[in-house]
This record gives C-alpha cells, sequence and structure tokens, in this order.
C-alpha cells in the first residue's frame, strides 16, 4: 500500500511539466468550467462580450468578457444547470442551456445575429432550470450559506447541512443523522474525501464561508463514491482566479457572551488566484449544556483556510488547499459535578493538492494527493477525585492520506469517469479511565438498594457477612479501575493501519428528457476488521417538461466502513465494553 502511493506521488511532480500550453483550460477541483468563443454572423470574433451563467434557483452567477480573440472562460463552477446569455453591443441576445456534471470544459460557440435580423436563432438547448440528473441531491450556493442564520459556534457546517438538506435530522453538538443514518458522511471537498467525523466533539470543521457550492447527495451516489455514503457532500471551494481583490469582515455579538469574526481575502487573475478565510469565535455555551443554565462550558474556535490556484499553461492547473483549526473547550458540568474541570482539545492540519491535465476538449485527468490529520486530547481535573463518576484522560491522533485519480471524458451524450483511490488511515490512541464515585459500581447493597459507598468489602462473597447483599448489577471488570477501592487506573495505548483501495467506473448518459446512469465500484479495507465488495451504482431520470417535474430512481449497493474515532480501543475491550471483561 505505502509503495503504491510513494508511486502515484512520483508521478505528479512529472506530469506537472508534461503538458503543453494549448486553448482548452480547466478549474482545478471538484468545479466546472464553460469555455468557448463568440463570433458574428460571419465567423468573426467578437471582442469585449458579456458572457454571464446563472441558475435561477441557487442565484449562482458568474461574468466574464470575450478576449480580443473572441473566447472566454468560466471556472469554478458548481455543478448544476446554468444559462449562458452573450451580450455585445449591436447584436441580439444569445441564450443556452448548459448542464455542468463533469470537470471536462464544456465548450460554447455562440454565434451572434445582428440586432433587428429576422431571421431565426436556433440556440442548442432552452433555458432549462431543473437538474436531470438519478441521484437526488440539494445545491447550496455561496448566497445560501451567506444568509442561513448559523450562529453555533464551531459547528456552521453542519448547520448548514442540517438547514438545507432534506432527510437530516440534527443533534446535538453538531451532530446529524442523514436518511436515520449517524453521522455516515462522506466529505469531498475539491477532490479530497474526508469521511471522519465532523462534529466539534471528535474533530473541526472547515468554515461555511470557504464554500463555493455544496451539493448535498441524499440518494443514488455515483460509484465514485464510497466508504460512508448515507450522505455524500460534493464541495466546491471559493477560488481568487480571475479576482479582484476582494475582502469581507463579519462581526457578531449574542448571548452567552458569544463572540465571532469572520474574515476572507481573495486575489487573482487569469493564471493565479488565492482565497484565504480567517475566523475565529468563542463562546460561554461552546457546547449543549446538561442543564438549563450552562456553566463550566466555555470554548473557543480559530480556523484558516488557504486556497491557492495556478495555471501554467491551458492545458494544466493546479490548486493547493490548506487547512488548520483549533477547538478548545470545557466540558459542560452538571450541579453533582461543581468541582469537576474537565477540558479538550482538537487541532486538524490539512495539506491537499490537485492537479488537473486535459488532453483535448473532451478529456480530462485528475490526481488528488492528500494528508489529513486530526490530534484529539482530553484532560481531566487536576485532582482525580473532583471528576465524577470517573477520570478520564486521552491523546489520540487520526491520519489519512492518499491518492485518489479519476480519468473524465464528455461528448455532450456520455459523461464517463474512471478512477481510484488508495488510503492509509492511521491510529494511535491513549486512554486512561478510572472510578472515582463509590457508587457508580457498588460491590454490596443494602435491604433498601441504597449502594454501600464504604471501600470494603471488594468481594461479593464478603457482602453477606457485613448483613448486606451483593449487587446483582456488579461488573467484576471495571472492579481494578474502582480508585475509590484500592484500584488504579485503566491504560490503554494501541495503534493500527487501515489501508483502502477503491476503483470506481460510471457513465451518465444523457437523451432528450432521459438520463441514465451506470456504475461499478469495488472497494477493499484491511484494517481491524477486513472486508471487500462490488457495489453496483444504477439510475434513472426522467423530466416532464409539461409539469416542470424531474422522476428519479436508482439501485445502489455500499459498503459502509467503521468509524475511525477510538476504533482501537472499542475493538480492544469488545462490544461490551470493560464492564463485560
Amino acid at each position: 500500500m505505502s509503495k503504491a502511493l510513494s508511486a502515484l506521488a512520483l508521478l505528479i511532480p512529472l506530469a506537472l511539466f508534461a503538458g503543453r500550453a494549448h486553448a482548452n483550460s480547466q478549474a482545478s477541483g471538484n468545479g466546472g468550467t464553460i469555455q468557448g468563443v463568440v463570433v458574428d454572423p460571419t465567423g468573426a470574433a467578437v471582442p469585449g462580450a458579456d458572457v454571464i451563467i446563472t441558475n435561477a434557483v441557487s442565484a449562482y452567477k458568474q461574468a466574464a468578457k470575450s478576449g480580443a480573440d473572441g473566447t472566454f472562460r468560466l471556472v469554478n463552477i458548481p455543478p448544476n444547470q446554468y444559462r449562458v446569455e452573450v451580450t455585445a453591443p449591436g447584436f441580439q441576445v444569445y441564450q443556452q442551456s448548459v448542464p455542468v456534471h463533469t470537470q471536462v470544459p464544456i465548450q460554447v460557440r455562440a454565434a451572434l445575429t445582428l440586432a433587428g435580423s429576422t431571421e431565426t436563432v436556433e440556440v442548442s438547448a432552452s433555458a432549462e432550470v431543473l437538474e436531470n440528473v438519478p441521484a437526488a441531491h440539494t445545491d447550496v450556493s455561496q448566497t445560501l450559506l451567506a444568509d442561513l442564520p448559523i450562529g453555533t459556534t464551531g459547528q456552521g457546517l453542519s448547520d448548514a447541512i442540517t438547514m438545507t438538506s432534506g432527510g437530516v435530522v440534527a443533534d446535538s453538538n453538531g451532530f446529524f443523522h442523514p436518511q436515520g443514518d449517524h453521522g455516515e458522511t462522506t466529505y469531498v471537498v475539491d477532490g479530497q474525501s474526508i469521511s471522519d467525523q465532523q462534529s466539534k466533539t471528535f474533530s473541526t470543521q472547515l468554515p461555511a464561508n470557504a464554500f463555493q457550492s455544496l451539493e448535498l447527495v441524499t440518494a443514488g451516489p455515483n460509484a465514485e463514491y464510497g466508504d460512508k455514503t448515507s450522505m455524500v457532500v460534493n464541495a466546491v471551494t471559493r477560488s481568487g482566479l480571475g479576482q479582484k481583490p476582494t475582502a469581507s469582515l463579519d462581526l457578531t455579538y449574542g448571548s452567552f457572551g458569544t463572540l465571532g469574526e469572520e474574515a476572507t481575502f481573495g486575489i487573482g487573475d487569469s493564471q493565479w488566484g488565492n482565497f484565504l478565510v480567517a475566523n475565529s469565535d468563542r463562546s460561554g455555551r461552546f457546547l449543549d449544556s446538561p442543564e438549563f443554565t450552562p456553566f463550566h462550558d466555555k470554548g473557543n474556535n480559530e480556523t484558516i483556510f488557504d486556497r491557492i490556484d495556478f495555471q501554467p499553461g491551458g492545458h494544466d492547473s493546479v490548486h493547493l488547499n490548506l487547512f488548520g483549526a483549533r477547538n478548545w473547550f470545557q466540558i459542560p458540568d452538571t450541579y453533582d459535578q461543581l468541582t469537576q474541570d474537565q477540558r479538550q482539545q482538537a487541532t486538524t492540519l490539512s495539506f491537499a493538492l490537485g492537479y488537473q491535465h486535459s488532453f483535448g476538449p473532451q478529456t480530462l485527468l485528475s490526481i488528488n494527493p492528500f494528508w489529513r490529520q486530526d490530534h484529539v486530547q482530553y484532560f481531566p481535573s487536576s485532582d482525580p477525585f473532583n471528576d465524577t463518576p470517573a477520570t478520564v484522560s486521552q491523546n489520540r491522533h487520526l491520519t489519512n492520506w492518499g491518492t485518489r485519480v479519476d480519468l473524465s471524458y464528455a461528448n455532450g451524450t456520455h459523461n464517463i469517469k474512471v478512477g481510484t483511490q488508495l488510503m492509509q488511515t492511521r491510529i494511535n490512541e491513549n486512554f486512561d479511565l478510572g472510578i472515582t464515585d463509590p457508587a457508580f459500581n457498588p460491590v454490596c447493597i443494602m435491604s433498601s438498594g441504597n449502594a454501600v459507598i464504604a471501600p470494603a468489602p471488594v468481594s461479593p462473597d464478603a457482602c453477606a457477612g457485613l448483613g448486606y447483599m451483593a449487587n446483582p448489577n456488579f461488573s467484576i471488570g471495571l472492579a481494578p479501575f474502582d480508585l475509590t477501592r484500592g484500584g488504579s487506573l485503566f491504560h490503554f495505548r494501541g495503534a493500527a493501519n487501515i489501508d483502502e483501495e477503491a476503483v470506481y467506473g460510471q457513465d451518465q448518459i444523457s437523451f432528450k428528457n432521459l438520463t441514465l446512469t451506470l456504475g461499478l465500484r469495488f472497494d477493499n479495507y484491511d484494517g481491524i476488521s477486513t472486508d471487500k465488495l462490488v457495489q453496483p451504482r444504477i439510475g434513472f431520470s426522467y423530466l416532464f417538461k409539461q409539469t416542470g417535474t424531474v422522476l428519479r430512481g436508482s439501485y445502489d449497493r455500499t459498503m459502509e466502513t467503521p468509524y475511525n474515532e477510538n476504533l482501537v480501543l472499542s475493538s480492544t475491550t469488545g462490544s461490551g465494553g470493560l464492564a463485560s471483561n
């Protein structure tokens, strides 16, 4: 596995310089590209024409001007259906409907007609608004993200998903349940696959203001998506390509002393771009409190995200996503835990490179190596007996690294993608636990059923001799770690590597009103447990234009993988935990 990943990594710098500059170009990442030329009735180039793409549902809009040779290019376009509109003085308005569901640049030839001409101009398609694709999904634009009432500290992305997608139920502290399944969500951010839990109690989240768009897939995932597929979040981040210097600064204040600062800055031209996001927020109610009045519940979150784009030639594009974040918070107490001072810190570092090379106007190669690490530390009170009912400490690392390679081909009818993903997850866990409440696992009980909290006896056999009854619920597996009865801390140190290999192929076939998807995926999972599975993915959608209705159906076989958080510990203790040992 490691040798295969290293070999792929060595191919990347070679590929960066292998392409020659041609007329084709594309944006690196999950976003699409629309490019083409504006011509007059004689076929001559029309410079300075205004080209605008819009989507009436998401309110997404991007504009460009045709150059001296009549060419134009719009990049980093979220997957959706768009209306292309071209205007120029002395010519009629040109309109065309263009679906963007591939990373292969879509070519548009806008042949303008002279103003006042009686000639009828046939465009390639009407300006449809509905997406005729089999996958059931919700499109969330940057405009909608900015309008959402996201105010919860450290979980803006979770809140955005919960507010905009059907079939998703919110839980505490940023957890959510897509399609009734807990946390089985894969995030694909500009080609980087992230399937670890993203709630603020386990990790950190990319800031919501870093996204250009989110595509939330809840049924009919394509074959390129695996691991955890109850929901797939296909995310396109904001880019500075072709952007004049722009910046924003938002300050918010709310109840519980909640204070937030969000800043963005973007700059670039046709060959390079940079978009930076820096956020910070803090609150006196960082986690959901077990009491009506929160106490010992302060926390803060800091995130920084930077996307760097570079297009050295017409056939090549590169982007680099850099992300760092930190959550620090107190564990909220109840009224019977007034002396407890438990805290947690989670830090995340992520580096994701994307390289794309186009082989002509219809074929595109994408290579996406990535590295991501979560480091979570849980701190007990300085005095273990201030913690109740147990004192706990943790120090764990969760590291993902790997490479994803795709080859895409699109010709108008067929949208084909074949690819592979190789990934290794390295888990390192350190965990300590000790019982500090003598009533939590009492050896003996009184006739009234109340616990005997005396440090002796330590064996149920001695209860009757002291006038007590043996506790029928006594867990002998916890007795060695009961600090109130002479026990010692439970110490756990464990590590594991999980290797995952996947290959997939899919074809989206578009007819007049019918769209079909045919896909096949194979996953091999080799970790603490092992499994492999062939997964067919078949879907269809049919557009009834008269009523504006899309009928969708799909059959999907998926292999859901285990959670990586605390996986080594839970696998060692077994399904019943320490109490059953």
